[in-house]
């Protein structure tokens, strides 16, 4: 998803990192969005913000293991993708990384809901649009 223009010249460009967490079967993980957070009940791909001075890897082993308690070594994240998409005054950029191998039992620490799904039934979910056109993405790209 892009949408360029003036708009999106002046807004702050967010970039937010997340992972397509592929299991022994194919499956991928995606989290629910928890009671009381922007886009509550909707379905994503874990991760987060990336932090001033942080890489993108480094920022997704980062929100890995605060959100699923899970360590990830940051070799084992390969780019898979971007969504780009104007929110108000600010940019999101979000980088999609797909990893097949990690450390620790996967546990929803904020609370959120956990799904392992196919990637051609991931749309059957609710998904914010960025999300959503990443999952197009991993569906064409058969992981």
């Amino acid at each position: 998803m892009t949408n360029g223009g003036a708009e999106t010249a002046n807004a702050l460009v967010m970039p937010v990192v997340a992972a397509a967490l592929i299991d022994q079967k194919g499956r991928v993980l995606i989290q629910q969005r928890p009671l009381g957070k922007p886009l509550a009940g909707l379905w994503e791909f874990p991760g987060g913000k990336v932090e001033r001075n942080e890489s993108p890897e480094a920022a997704l082993v980062r929100e890995l293991d605060e959100e699923l308690g899970i360590h990830v070594e940051p070799a084992a994240l390969t780019a898979s993708g971007f969504a780009s998409e104007p929110l108000g005054n600010r940019h999101l950029l979000l980088l999609l990384f797909c990893c097949r191998r990690w450390h620790g039992e996967l546990r929803a620490l904020d609370g959120q809901g956990l799904t392992w799904l196919p990637p051609n039934d991931l749309d059957t979910l609710p998904m914010p649009a960025s999300d959503r056109s990443l999952a197009a993405t991993l569906r064409l790209s058969a992981v």
